[in-house]
């Protein structure tokens, strides 16, 4: 980390319960701005419900309650005061398979911000074509915007959704295994386009391909039975991990 990097997470001592099932015990971690986290472990070991801390989405399942400290920015996003709504906005979410709105390829990016209130036709042109580019899908879908977002492959819907959750200008991305659903060809482009976008966004993404984590990721964190076992540069927990349970999952011998 240097001097100059911010914090743009601080999770201290999370606390995570689906009724009376613990999910995630006594989670520190930071989230540093502008890099990649890469979040992996074995199935049902927390990284997605970790993931869905960060933008308040585990407030959609009734029997979840959370204890510890969440700071986005210094803000504490578990206060009754927290705009849920403007943290979700700030904090986008890509999902495991794509999930494109059934319209035009315009009409999913333009759907964000046109719920924002922006009405004019030249600025959400703009943001189509900005986002678009973004994600590096402009080129092949420029001449098909009035087209459905579901003629489209698996792998250009899935940077189709991340246009749309560049489309509201967010400050972080969350992905939660963006890839598993995709071909290995599409799963390259995604890779790629994520080291392309963390110049512009902080992001998070939980995976299971210990390979996927090593080429994109600044940051792992290494998640088992609802505990962090280990965080850190991702390079030093590949080569030289510190906990043997890190080593045992790295190089295959369960998970």
């Amino acid at each position: 980390m240097t001097e100059s990097q911010k914090i743009v997470f601080d999770v201290k001592q999370l606390n995570l319960f689906y009724g009376e099932t613990q999910a995630l015990k006594n989670i520190d971690l930071p989230i540093y701005e502008k890099e990649v986290t890469a979040l992996i472990g074995p199935s049902g070991c927390g990284k997605s419900t970790f993931l869905r801390t960060l933008n308040r989405m585990n407030d959609l399942i009734d029997s979840c309650k959370v204890s510890g400290d969440v700071y986005y920015h210094q803000d504490h996003i578990y206060q009754d005061k927290m705009d849920v709504i403007g943290l979700r906005k700030r904090v986008g979410m890509v999902f495991q398979k794509p999930n494109p709105f059934p319209m035009t390829i315009f009409d999913n990016i333009t759907y964000g911000p046109k719920c924002q209130g922006i009405k004019d036709k030249q600025v959400l042109k703009e943001i189509v074509e900005s986002s678009l580019k973004q994600a590096a899908l402009w080129d092949e879908v420029k001449d098909r915007l009035k087209e459905s977002a579901l003629s489209l492959s698996g792998g250009q819907q899935q940077r189709l959704c991340i246009a749309r959750t560049i489309a509201m200008k967010p400050d972080v991305i969350l992905m939660d295994e963006p890839t598993s659903a995709l071909d290995p060809v599409a799963t390259a482009k995604i890779e790629d386009l994520i080291i392309e976008l963390k110049k512009n966004y902080t992001i998070v993404i939980v995976t299971h391909n210990m390979q996927q984590a090593a080429r994109i990721s600044d940051k792992t964190a290494f998640f088992l039975m609802g505990e962090l076992i280990e965080f850190g540069d991702t390079a030093h927990l590949f080569s030289t991990p510190e906990h043997k349970k890190t080593e045992e999952y790295i190089t295959g011998r369960f998970g």
